[in-house]
């Protein structure tokens, strides 16, 4: 089992990155919130791996912290949710954003994420529920940013923010000061992704 790898950073994209180790190029799938704790390109870096075997298919999963990794390998443990799943949800939502919506049921938030329905969603919150440590829970709840995760207007323009260089939390506390305010519903993407960038 692969369990991390040190090496020298050849190319990175926001699901993919290549790492050199020892003149060995690994390829390693990685979530948005992994990307944007990576160093530049040329750099050298530790990620954490989760090293996923099949009988197709040898792919090896990386995380920048150990929480990530962590949350990754419980979604895993959920009977219907593979890897892709899995990635998907630490690119659409934080590990402590994902930890609050767990504790707290929050099926609506986890359907927001692309390829989790809300069977997935309840099963999610079923069976990790109880395998997330109370402290972690209760610091995840309190720390939790108030965002609507199953308006579209909201993940696009998380996205866009993301796309032009900001990282993911970043990028959803611009959004999030922007739709607290009054008339936000009133608020196209492109609108709100003008006012979160200083525009009028």
């Amino acid at each position: 089992m692969i369990t991390f790898l040190n090496g020298r950073i050849v190319e990175k994209q926001p699901t993919r990155l290549v790492v050199d180790v020892g003149g060995v190029g690994y390829e390693v799938s990685i979530p948005l919130s992994s990307f944007d704790r990576l160093p530049a390109v040329g750099e050298l870096c530790r990620v954490l791996t989760h090293d996923h075997v099949r009988e197709d298919a040898h792919v090896l999963f990386g995380f920048m912290t150990e929480g990530e990794r962590r949350m990754f390998e419980l979604l895993l443990g959920v009977s219907g949710v593979g890897p892709k799943t899995a990635l998907a949800a630490l690119s659409g939502l934080s590990v402590r954003e994902l930890t609050a919506a767990l504790a707290q049921g929050e099926v609506k938030r986890l359907t927001a994420i692309s390829g989790i329905g809300k069977k997935i969603a309840e099963r999610m919150i079923v069976d990790l529920r109880d395998k997330l440590s109370k402290g972690d829970a209760l610091e995840a709840i309190a720390g939790a940013p108030e965002l609507d995760e199953s308006d579209i207007r909201v993940r696009d323009a998380v996205m866009a923010l993301i796309s032009l260089g900001y990282k993911q939390a970043e990028a959803r506390k611009m959004v999030a000061d922007i739709v607290s305010g009054k008339d936000a519903s009133r608020l196209a993407v492109e609108e709100i992704v003008r006012k979160a960038l200083g525009g009028a």
